[in-house]
């Protein structure tokens, strides 16, 4: 008798594919191992999902190789099982050796150590200067590939 008087309620059902797991806002992320600090990632504001962390004004540090090499950009998604991150605005790359390259876009690999862009960039070291159209950056081999390159370079007098 109740359902005549009232209709049921009609629930649909709803799959949410990519939700957050948490937010956080001015947060620092620590990975150690037997040896110490091996990364550090900071940012203003981090989005936590099952696979990955998507990062406001990115700053992450890499210690695991033999140069320490530090990205920091506008927005950052790092891909946890697959150590990669994406950087994308004002993209800036410091290792401590003195190499710097700037571009808009860096997709970096821990695995391998490499950075690569198809975007603009331009690359520092002391007095050294180099634009290109695309860069592959291998910071274990200390290996550049380029397209489209323009370089100026200080030669050393003896």
């Amino acid at each position: 008798m109740i359902f005549v008087g009232f209709k049921p309620l009609d629930i649909k059902q709803q799959e949410f594919v990519d939700v957050p797991l948490f937010q956080l806002e001015a947060f620092t992320l620590h990975e150690l191992n037997e040896n110490g600090l091996v990364t550090l990632m900071k940012g203003s504001k981090a989005t936590r999902y099952s696979d990955r962390y998507s990062v406001v004004n990115i700053d992450y540090t890499d210690n695991s190789k033999k140069f320490v090499a530090n990205m920091s950009a506008d927005k950052g998604l790092y891909r946890d099982e697959q150590d990669i991150i994406d950087l994308k605005g004002n993209v800036l790359y410091n290792r401590e050796d003195g190499l710097i390259f700037e571009s808009d876009e860096v997709t970096y690999n821990k695995k391998s150590a490499i950075a690569h862009t198809n975007k603009d960039y331009v690359i520092y070291r002391d007095t050294n200067r180099v634009v290109g159209t695309s860069l592959r950056y291998d910071n274990n081999l200390n290996k550049i590939k380029s397209k489209n390159v323009i370089a100026k370079y200080q030669i050393k007098e003896r």
